[in-house]
């Protein structure tokens, strides 16, 4: 199958695994271990998923530190985990979390021993947030085994501060930091303002407005990062793991299309998405070269997923899948030699196989075998399966 406009054959199909979660937003699982998965629940707490059963205990609690979301929609609370990738051997996660006072946290903790696991916090980084929206969230290790953060640009509507384009801010940008240094973080010293005065050393990619959610493509190296919008486009920018650097746009650009100001902006030396598509629902258009109508693709706020490597749906290999929270609808392309193709629409299947309408994901994991859940804000985990999987 080769399509360069809008597929309608859909390869997958969802399952329900489990329900009764509290606004779930992210789910993982550490590296080489079996059927277990750890669900974050954005008012503090860390799930365990074991053989499709929610445990009733939950894995962490830290309801005390964690500023809990007052209203749906909230940005704020529990929003990251990652397992070091030797989590076996040193018993090191990671989360990202707003305050009670508002900060953005990230920090270690360790399940060994087990009984200090609260107590054993290490907190790398204590950012205090301007606003209380565009936050960030996502935590993840790269191909590199150094860590990746994804922060916001500090919210308000429009980047008011100008962290986007301030490599001496940490905000709108993505980090990338050596745990495995002597001290709580190192800088690797190919990152691209290591030791550059007025720039922070940490900062790896920047020119990002909400990467809420981004993931790796392990076999290509590559990064997706889903950027949420602000009024009329939402984004995806898939880069390498080695090209650090690199400017993604904002608030000089929203999408492919200039922002501030609205006209005739120096993209020089701006690095744009790969694919955009709009909130107003009247066209779609990807920089890989066409631009098509359709009703279907809109929305108004991307969550990012991930480029499926499993076993389970031998045909959906190297697909990307993502979806919009306010819409509820599900796609995927394939990227290769800098162009989208068989760009598709699961929706329909995928509602079909869960027996609902509507969801609001909020978030796509990854087991240990490289398959793949989406998350419904309303409290339930659905695996991704194959369109002829019972």
């Amino acid at each position: 199958m080769t399509c360069f406009s809008l597929c309608s054959d859909s390869l997958v199909a969802s399952r329900l695994v489990t329900a009764g979660l509290d606004k779930p937003v992210y789910l993982t699982a550490p590296p080489e271990t079996g059927n277990s998965l750890y669900v974050v629940e954005q008012k503090g707490t860390v799930r365990i998923i074991k053989s499709n059963r929610l445990l009733k205990k939950p894995f962490l609690d830290i309801t005390d530190r964690v500023h809990r979301p007052l209203f749906p929609g909230d940005e704020q609370g529990l929003l990251g985990l990652a397992f070091h990738p030797s989590f076996s051997e040193n018993g090191f996660f990671y989360l990202n979390y707003i305050s009670v006072d508002q900060h953005t946290i990230i920090s270690r903790f360790c399940v060994l021993p087990l009984n200090s696991l609260h107590k054993s916090e290490v907190v790398l980084f204590d950012l205090v947030q301007p606003y209380s929206n565009h936050n960030g969230g996502q935590l993840a290790f790269g191909p590199d085994g150094y860590l990746y953060i994804g922060l916001g640009d500090g919210g308000s509507a429009g980047d008011p501060d100008q962290n986007g384009q301030n490599t001496n801010s940490l905000f709108g940008s993505i980090l990338r930091v050596d745990v495995d240094s002597e001290k709580s973080y190192g800088i690797p010293k190919s990152n691209p303002f290591y030791k550059i005065k007025n720039t922070k050393e940490e900062i790896w990619l920047y020119g990002i407005r909400n990467p809420w959610r981004f993931s790796f493509d392990f076999q290509t190296e590559e990064i997706y990062i889903g950027d949420v919008g602000q009024n009329n486009w939402e984004e995806i920018h898939i880069v390498s793991v080695s090209e650090g650097g690199l400017n993604l746009g904002w608030n000089i650009m929203e999408g492919a299309h200039c922002f501030s100001p609205e006209q005739n902006c120096d993209t020089t030396g701006l690095v744009l998405p790969v694919f955009e598509y709009p909130n107003d629902a009247n066209y779609i258009k990807t920089l890989a070269g066409f631009t098509q109508t359709n009703q279907n693709i809109h929305g108004c706020s991307i969550t990012g997923g991930y480029v499926y490597r499993g076993k389970l749906i031998p045909g959906f290999q190297g697909h990307y899948i993502f979806a919009d929270y306010c819409t509820g609808r599900f796609w995927s392309f394939i990227y290769k030699d800098f162009g989208i193709t068989h760009l598709t629409d699961h929706t329909e299947e995928i509602r079909r196989g869960a027996g609902k309408k509507q969801f609001y994901v909020s978030s796509f994991g990854q087991d240990s075998s490289g398959e793949i859940y989406f998350l419904d804000y309303e409290g339930s985990v659905y695996k991704i399966i194959g369109n002829n999987m019972d």
